[in-house]
Order: C-alpha cells, then sequence, then structure tokens
C-alpha cells in the first residue's frame, strides 16, 4: 500500500502510434521513476516495449500490422477470428519487432506490473500480472477486441478479453492500493467523455445470458466517464497528471493509414518532449 510512483497507459488500437512517439522520448531520456505500471490493451504493448527499453520497436512493429495485408480482411468480419487477426500480435513481438522479455524481466523485478483484461466468465477486471513464461499471451489477453478480432484468449485456463472495457483508466484502481503520484498517457483529450457505442449496445445484447459481462459492456462508457471525473478532481492527497492528445488524433482504434500513424507518432515526440522539460523546469 506505499506510494509508488505509477503509470497509466490507456489503449486505443492504431491510435497507440501517438503512445509510441511519447514513449520513445522517456526511453530517449532515461526517463522512468515509476514503480507500478498499468497498460490497457494497445498500451500494454506500448509499455512492453518502453520496459525492455527499445527505442522505436512498438512503432516499427504497429507499421508492419499496418502494411501487412493478412492483419485486416473485411472478409473474416463474421468469423470466429475476426477481421482483424490479433494472434499475428505473437509474430510482431517474437520476430517482427523481437519483444526483450528478458530485459523487461529483469527492470521490472521489484515493480508492479499489470495488465488490464476483462473475465469473459463474469465480465469483472483482472490486472495480469505479466512473467517471462506468459508475458505475450498476457499482452494479446488485453488487447483482444471482442467483435474485431477473435474475441477472447486463454491465459493459465482461463479466457480474457480487452481490458478497455471493464477498466479502461484504472486510476480508482491504482489510487486504491497506495498510488498517490500518477502519470496517465492518453490516446484521447483530457476531458473527452464517451457515450454508449455500436458494440457497446450489440456486447450486451450478444452476451445477454451472461449478465455479468452483458452489464460490463452495458457499463463501459459510465466506467470511463467515472475515470475522467476522478482524474480531472482526484483526492487532496492524490496528484493525477496526464499527458494527452490536445486534439483528436488522425488514426482512430480501427482506421488508419501510413501516414496518418507517423502524423500521430509525431505529435507524441512532441508532447513526450514538452512534457519532460516541464518535469525539468518544476525540478530546477
Amino acid at each position: 500500500m506505499n506510494n509508488k510512483p505509477t503509470i497509466i497507459i490507456e489503449g486505443g488500437g492504431f491510435k497507440t502510434a501517438f503512445t509510441c512517439g511519447i514513449l520513445d522520448l522517456f526511453i530517449t531520456y532515461g526517463y522512468n521513476p515509476f514503480e507500478r505500471y498499468y497498460g490497457i490493451s494497445g498500451g500494454s504493448i506500448a509499455l512492453s516495449y518502453l520496459l525492455s527499453g527499445q527505442y522505436n520497436a512498438c512503432f516499427s512493429g504497429l507499421l508492419h500490422l499496418a502494411n501487412d495485408k493478412e492483419f485486416v480482411k473485411m472478409n473474416r468480419l463474421l468469423s470466429n477470428q475476426g477481421y482483424m487477426n490479433i494472434d499475428y500480435l505473437r509474430t510482431t513481438a517474437t520476430e517482427v519487432s523481437p519483444l526483450d522479455i528478458e530485459s523487461a524481466t529483469k527492470r521490472t523485478k521489484d515493480k508492479d506490473v499489470y495488465f488490464v483484461a476483462t473475465k469473459i466468465k463474469n465480465g469483472k477486471t483482472a490486472y495480469l500480472e505479466p512473467s517471462k513464461k506468459n508475458w505475450i499471451d498476457t499482452l494479446i489477453a488485453s488487447s483482444t477486441l471482442p467483435f474485431v478480432t477473435k474475441g477472447r484468449h486463454k491465459v493459465d485456463g482461463s479466457n480474457y478479453m480487452d481490458g478497455g472495457w471493464s477498466d479502461p483508466l484504472p486510476v480508482q484502481k491504482a489510487y486504491k492500493t497506495g498510488s498517490k503520484n500518477i502519470l496517465v498517457i492518453r490516446t484521447s483529450p483530457a476531458d473527452l467523455k464517451h457515450s454508449q457505442s455500436w458494440p457497446d449496445y450489440f456486447g450486451s445484447f450478444y452476451h445477454r445470458d451472461n449478465k455479468g459481462l452483458a452489464s460490463c459492456f452495458e457499463r463501459s462508457h459510465e466506467q470511463y466517464n467515472e475515470s475522467i471525473d476522478f482524474m480531472l478532481k482526484p483526492p487532496s492527497d492524490c496528484v493525477i497528471k496526464q499527458i494527452a492528445p490536445r486534439r483528436l488524433l488522425k488514426s482512430t482504434t480501427y482506421t488508419y493509414s501510413i501516414s496518418t500513424l507517423k502524423k500521430d507518432y509525431r505529435y507524441g515526440l512532441e508532447l513526450g518532449l514538452n512534457f519532460l522539460a516541464k518535469q525539468k523546469k518544476s525540478k530546477k
């Protein structure tokens, strides 16, 4: 329960290009004062490369997926695999932009690392702790979007889906477990709230026989908005900083081009540099 400097990295599909820019700046300048880490969906992937200290590796992997015609195929839309083949993450993280799991585990030996996922069984949040043995599987579990990808991934005998549905911004979880100094890396403007989306509607209907999971879809946007309210007005003993785009990013969760990805990445570099400059100034 001790106060550990904490970083939370929001998901966002292909908006993660923006996050890659910020974290590449952190890697370049050796900025990593954190002792507790939360990654959600694509944020878990970006976080992994931060922890391994691999500059530009995450963005290179994202560009590879964007260029790969087998990753996205609309004729798989109604298949069990989904039109995005999430299992390509394993190939990307092991062959295309190999994640140095050995370095990531060594660097976090005495730190807390959580990849946020959602339990298919009941719709509750799972804060998965990656290990050298299951790191890639926990990444896939945290990033498996329902209706877009295969929608579930098994880790240690249990099925999970994307953590963005049950706890998209786990600031309250972090605070309750002792974090009082929190940095949140966003992929949406800081005060932009969500309304119920078509996947939320469809998910609550599709899983109507699973009350817990149906409720998870139904309340997802409310959970997100409650977290924004918490960040904008945190408790008096908690400091929450955000690095968030001032406008909507060029890429979206599902739509992108090489041009939009590069623009978002450069924007992340810019805001990352601004943040580090402010940190240096405040110390002086």
